[in-house]
């Protein structure tokens, strides 16, 4: 049976915290694939005791080992070694950064080379990363870099709603400015292939929201939709897409959910998909890297700081991506 990896992330964030409560409320042991962590066993057994639990090392061979926790196994791949020094909560060193980005970097080369099925990924710290020498903005563009793949398309997912991001991490003020017809139409045919592939939907639906109030109304808002929405959308639908829009978004989401109408939402700027999906799925979202050769998930939120080490951190995104990871389908351009 093939591993679901999940990276630890951050060392001093939450997630080593979250695996092990994972682990102990058993969710773990309900997936359809073994579990394996790509972290640091110093850290695991510091998360242990904000649970009262001293693990222990048992069944060592080489870098994988198996966390004994009152009885609870969690097997661990050792992505690092760092010692007590190197982990104060919400103080992540350089050796963290270089930590964090070991833990990517095997979990990427054993799904490329086909002995993961999945990877799950805790919450990183970018800027120590960036600072151990890995000048990435974030995860999905270290993925992406890693696996030898220009565009990808950023998916945030629940059980009512999934919603694709043309543009993600920008300012308001430049959004327009970094539409255009080829983006939107990469982000359409991405999110198309990947949902056929992933998620095994024959013919998915894709409705694509406008950039601008009541959809521009006929040039009065902005002329962004018949200049650079529409002519996205026929070009899809010439690919044998089932794209729909541009929609108006204030009205878009309620048929999306309530009537469903669409598998996924095609948004144009980041807040204009996630502030309805956070208000749907706050706890329990789940990132996608789609148009990447691999699968890869990711909890919904960062590392935390404010909450880390005190075990009161929800588990139920690290779930969901889990989960999701557990049914969605190899793609068939893997890297053999």
């Amino acid at each position: 049976m093939q591993h679901i990896l999940i990276t630890m992330g951050d060392p001093t964030g939450i997630g080593p915290e979250l695996i092990v409560k994972t682990m102990l409320d058993g969710e773990l042991e309900v997936l359809p694939a073994r579990v394996r962590v790509i972290g640091d066993v110093t850290a695991l057994k510091q998360a242990g005791h904000i649970f009262g639990i001293a693990a222990r090392e048992v069944d060592a061979e080489g870098e994988i080992c198996r966390l004994d926790f009152n009885g609870r196994l969690l097997e661990v791949e050792a992505g690092s070694c760092l010692t007590s020094t190197n982990l104060n909560y919400s103080k992540p060193d350089q050796a963290c950064g270089q930590a964090m980005a070991n833990y990517i970097d095997r979990a990427v080369q054993q799904c490329l080379n086909g002995r993961a099925h999945a990877m799950v990924t805790c919450p990183i710290n970018k800027k120590a990363i960036n600072a151990a020498g890995f000048s990435f903005p974030g995860h999905t563009e270290f993925l992406a870099d890693r696996c030898g793949v220009k565009q990808v398309v950023m998916m945030l997912a629940g059980t009512s709603l999934k919603v694709c991001l043309v543009t993600t991490h920008l300012p308001l003020a430049t959004v327009a400015r970094q539409l255009s017809t080829e983006a939107i139409l990469t982000t359409l045919r991405i999110t198309h292939s990947a949902l056929q592939k992933h998620f095994t939907l024959p013919k998915p639906r894709l409705a694509v929201l406008a950039l601008n109030p009541h959809a521009g109304e006929n040039g009065l808002f902005g002329d962004e939709e018949p200049r650079l929405i529409a002519p996205a959308i026929q070009a899809a639908c010439a690919e044998g897409i089932a794209a729909s829009g541009p929609h108006s978004a204030d009205t878009l989401f309620h048929f999306a959910v309530h009537e469903d109408s669409a598998d996924a939402v095609i948004c144009m700027y980041h807040d204009q998909g996630l502030i309805p999906l956070k208000l749907l799925h706050f706890d329990n979202a789940v990132n996608v890297t789609l148009g990447l050769p691999i699968i890869r998930t990711s909890v919904d939120h960062g590392t935390a700081y404010d909450l880390a080490g005190s075990g009161k951190a929800s588990t139920a995104s690290l779930c969901a991506a889990l989960r999701m990871a557990a049914e969605m389908q190899i793609p068939h351009t893997s890297t053999p």
